[in-house]
């Protein structure tokens, strides 16, 4: 494999272009949008340069920031392609649209995945000619900085592709999941709407405020799912293991299963916790927070790195 082209400059695709260029000398960044081109330079300039800093690149910034080019020349962009990560808008419309133009210009052996977080591979790819090399490849945001990448064939999917794709991840050096089936939400989504839904409503209903709950996650749950998934931290919290553990804690959990509701995310369900962070900085403030949330994001991405290499995954 030589080159790989990126379909939409924004957020998630200037990301991708950075996890590519680490094992590709050959990343083109595409998009119809002229201001979305220029801010994308910018951008890659300023980011290479801070994961340079923290020795999450291995190539100096002005080197490394060569292998990707930026182009509004979609001809240009997927000529000799080898793989194609679309980026688009999360709205099935554009997407349909992008695909089925992808679909008739590039050679039908080339894979295609979206980084869509809600649309089926199945819904996008339904009546183009070549739907066996389309499917979901979803990444968390930004994907240069956290690894897991969600890979969600459709009934058409070719069990090549999804092979050929699981293996560029792991090339590429992301944490590759493969979805079995279909289904709304695909894994993360699922288990973070769960985890927002309870939070929302315990906020709402005034069991604790949106403080003392994101210190439940950041003290609590997420110190030890930043390293281990739910079901292997309940296999180390009981002497004999998941079986043990279900038999000491299982009726508490059906119990509090019993009483979950999944209410309508109306104004009076989320207000609260709107009200309660607005208290402690202005949507204003929220730009540099989110800077903040990156670098604080690259320093444990660096953590992460050394960790598993000192103490093994």
């Amino acid at each position: 494999m030589k080159k790989i082209a990126i379909i939409g400059a924004g957020m998630i695709g200037r990301a991708w272009a950075i996890v590519f260029a680490k094992k590709f000398k050959q990343v083109v960044l595409y998009d119809t949008d002229h201001k979305a081109i220029e801010n994308s330079i910018l951008q890659l300039s300023i980011t290479t340069q801070e994961l340079y800093k923290l020795g999450l690149l291995n190539d100096e910034p002005n080197i490394f920031i060569k292998k990707i080019s930026v182009t509004n020349n979609l001809k240009k962009a997927i000529e000799n392609v080898d793989y194609i990560q679309e980026c688009g808008p999360e709205n099935l419309e554009i997407k349909k649209d992008i695909f089925s133009k992808l679909d008739s210009i590039v050679d039908k052996s080339v894979a295609i995945g979206s980084s869509t977080s809600g649309i089926k591979a199945s819904i996008f790819s339904e009546g183009l000619n070549h739907p066996e090399r389309f499917l979901v490849v979803h990444p968390v945001n930004p994907p240069s900085l956290v690894p897991l990448v969600e890979i969600v064939p459709s009934e058409f999917t070719d069990k090549k592709i999804v092979e050929f794709v699981s293996g560029l991840m792991n090339k590429i050096e992301q944490k590759p999941i493969v979805v079995k089936k279909e289904i709304d939400g695909f894994i993360l989504n699922r288990l973070q709407g769960a985890l927002l839904n309870e939070a929302f409503k315990l906020v709402s209903m005034g069991y604790v405020d949106s403080y003392d709950l994101d210190k439940t996650v950041k003290y609590g749950l997420g110190l030890r799912w930043s390293f281990m998934g739910p079901m292997e931290t309940i296999d180390l919290n009981a002497p004999g293991g998941i079986s043990d553990y279900a038999k000491r804690y299982g009726p508490i959990y059906q119990n509090v299963a019993s009483e979950l509701e999944v209410k309508e995310w109306n104004e009076s369900f989320y207000h609260k916790v709107e009200f309660e962070q607005r208290q402690i900085r202005s949507l204003d403030d929220n730009i540099s927070r989110q800077k903040w949330r990156d670098k604080r994001l690259m320093a444990l991405a660096k953590h992460k790195k050394e960790s598993d290499k000192l103490f093994g995954e």
